[in-house]
């Protein structure tokens, strides 16, 4: 038996293709995808460059996900059934490394992740071990549980950090992430929560989701400095930015994917003087039935956030940038 799936054949080439169905390992599960999510990192490993790991083509990209059931692996002991519906974290931990043991398994050193080294959800069916499979409740889109993934990986980056009522947050980059964190930090009920951007189309809506300021930092001299300073771009001027708008005593996650030959200027003396805690957050570890939660009680309303719909044929025009449309956030719907 074959499937269609969409098949990276190698960089910056993409191709429909019929794929042989594979035996369903004894301990994995069988889902019919529904939704699957268009991130940056299937932008970067379109263009050769890695994401949770390196891609090596041929691969089938998809790692933001969600489905129903179709079979249980002969092993499974998870009281999953046919026709749940899911949502799954892509990102698969070996669980002996030094990192595993430690508590660390996003840091694992043999990790793989469905969508990255092996195939993913831009396909009829996807094969997942049964600890990566969550179930979402009825009254859960599938167009929104996709998004479980991301979500994840925006609340890991926040468990990362000591936030406090009183404190102020600045969120660089206006696009799909930086919405994330703007709704779901306005949500916690901090004293302010503002927003750098560039895109003046998205103002009304961040302010909506419950950005208190919204500003340009090309266009305006913005000199307030902010307790957690969280950048979500991945270039070197926001994350130098980012850095600067950090107050005294102040927190910075960069979450933004660089490109990973980019390096920032920090001034050392500053880090020191200001006593400035940086950190990074890389994917999603025990964050998904949080993130489910969130999207089930729309503490984050992410389908408002989407801007686009596709069919999984547009996806390589979308990847080379060939959509003239001003994309914020594609889901492809696999019906």
């Amino acid at each position: 038996m074959h499937l269609k799936a969409l098949v990276l054949t190698e960089k910056e080439h993409m191709e429909i293709r019929q794929i042989p169905e594979k035996p369903l390992r004894d301990h994995e599960i069988r889902v019919r995808i529904k939704y699957v999510g268009i991130c940056g990192t299937d932008k970067h490993l379109y263009s050769g460059q890695p994401g949770s790991a390196e891609a090596n083509p041929p691969i089938v990209l998809g790692h933001e996900m969600s489905g129903v059931i179709t079979e249980l692996g002969q092993a499974v002991k998870s009281d999953f059934k046919v026709g749940d519906r899911v949502t799954i974290d892509p990102n698969i931990y070996c669980g002996r490394c030094a990192y595993c043991q430690n508590n660390q398994p996003q840091l694992c050193e043999n990790m793989e992740a469905v969508g990255v080294t092996r195939d993913g959800g831009m396909s009829e069916y996807v094969d997942v071990p049964e600890t990566n499979i969550y179930k979402i409740p009825d009254s859960l889109s599938f167009k929104a549980a996709a998004m479980a993934e991301p979500v994840s990986c925006v609340v890991h980056g926040l468990d990362l950090l000591e936030i406090r009522p009183h404190h102020t947050a600045l969120v660089v980059g206006d696009g799909f992430i930086g919405q994330i964190f703007t709704e779901i930090l306005a949500n916690r009920g901090l004293k302010k929560v503002a927003v750098s951007g560039r895109n003046p189309k998205k103002v009304n809506l961040l302010k909506k989701i419950g950005a208190d300021e919204v500003f340009n930092p090309q266009k305006v001299n913005h000199d307030e400095k902010y307790d957690l300073v969280i950048e979500c771009v991945g270039v070197k001027m926001t994350q130098e930015l980012a850095i600067s708008f950090a107050r005294r005593g102040g927190q910075v996650l960069m979450f933004g994917v660089s490109n990973p030959a980019e390096t920032i200027q920090v001034s050392a003396y500053d880090i020191f003087f200001k006593e400035l805690t940086i950190k990074g957050a890389f994917i999603n570890p025990y964050a998904m039935p949080d993130a489910i939660q969130i999207l089930a009680n729309r503490t984050c309303d992410v389908e408002r956030l989407i801007t686009h719909e596709f069919k999984l044929t547009d996806v390589p025009d979308i990847l080379a940038g060939h959509i003239n449309e001003k994309i914020t956030k594609a889901v492809i719907n696999m019906e």
